[in-house]
């Protein structure tokens, strides 16, 4: 068994095929749809810092009508930028706070909006792009919601599809050992090691081998005062020999594996679990098989967290 290495945040620098806890995206677009008398509708805006967001009108804006109220030392100035009004918050809100944004358009119309913290569920995702428009039935408001209705259909196909691919058996033994049930499965673990990652979180890494299968389950404690941990990525990729054993693995190949999280995020001064189930197959290549497989943690900010080298043997027959 090889130790852990120690723990380098690297930039995630390239994007591959890979089971994920976290619901994150790419981007978050959506439309606002701002009924026939824009005051009496106030749309809610979640932002958070690091991402600015775009509010792209059907006709542009006036810079000296378009106002926010008590935005000194949170927020950048607002910039009016022809049709697009962009929003830069420079600290996190706190989930009370609600700030009010006028945006008055060049023929005088005002639309108001309040601003709120972000989060991590759902409904307070990060807004980056948010599409305004003033008539719901226009052409332009009516491609935008058939284009959603699409997208919609294929995120509930995908989910289902996911769903399917996931109930597995090592998916059930991944959650047996999230919840604690490590003495219903075979594992026993051989290695220990406690991770502290730049972000404040305290992370106890145990690596488990059983019959024909490798496992490992994180236990994260989230020490920061303020912000939430989740996980965005997780990898499993195959090193070469002579490889510097150190990450990230970007020409590895992606091999399968099951994951468990017993919760979406953890709170400032929770813990949670997360655990990794490989099968012997993991290590059995189009090229051949493979001695070592890496296993890589990638948390919400994109930095990795962690890592963990997997060697064939733990999947004992």
């Amino acid at each position: 068994m090889r130790n852990l290495l120690p723990l380098r945040s690297t930039p995630l620098l390239v994007l591959v095929a890979s089971m994920a806890v976290a619901r994150g995206r790419d981007v978050n677009v959506r439309s606002a749809y701002i009924q026939d008398r824009p005051n009496d509708r106030v749309e809610q805006l979640f932002v958070t810092p690091d991402v600015t967001t775009v509010l792209q009108f059907q006709q542009s804006c006036d810079h000296a009508g378009t106002k926010m109220l008590g935005w000194e030392g949170r927020f950048a100035p607002v910039e009016c930028v022809g049709k697009r009004v962009l929003l830069e918050p420079l600290q996190a809100l706190e989930p009370e706070e609600r700030f009010l944004l006028v945006v008055t358009l060049t023929d005088g119309t005002e639309v108001p909006f309040t601003l709120l913290a972000a989060g991590r569920d759902e409904t307070r995702w990060p807004d980056q792009q948010v599409n305004v428009f003033l008539d719901p039935d226009s052409r332009d408001a009516l491609q935008a919601q058939l284009k959603e209705t699409r997208e919609r259909e294929r995120r509930l196909e995908e989910a289902s599809y996911r769903h399917y691919k996931e109930d597995t058996a090592d998916h059930a033994l991944a959650k047996l050992l999230v919840t604690g049930a490590i003495n219903q499965t075979s594992f026993v673990e051989r290695k220990k090691r406690i991770v502290k990652s730049e972000d404040g979180a305290t992370i106890v890494v145990r690596i488990y081998g059983g019959k024909a299968k490798a496992a490992v389950l994180f236990t994260v404690t989230n020490r920061h005062p303020s912000k939430p941990w989740s996980l965005a990525e997780a990898r499993l990729v195959t090193t070469r020999p002579g490889e510097d054993q150190r990450p990230p693995f970007l020409f590895g190949e992606a091999r399968p594996f099951a994951l468990r999280a017993d919760r979406d995020e953890i709170a400032p001064g929770e813990t949670g679990n997360i655990a990794v189930v490989v099968d012997k197959s993991a290590f059995d290549t189009e090229s051949g098989l493979v001695n070592t497989l890496a296993l890589e943690l990638y948390r919400h900010d994109g930095l990795m967290d962690t890592h963990v080298l997997l060697e064939r043997r733990l999947a004992r027959e």
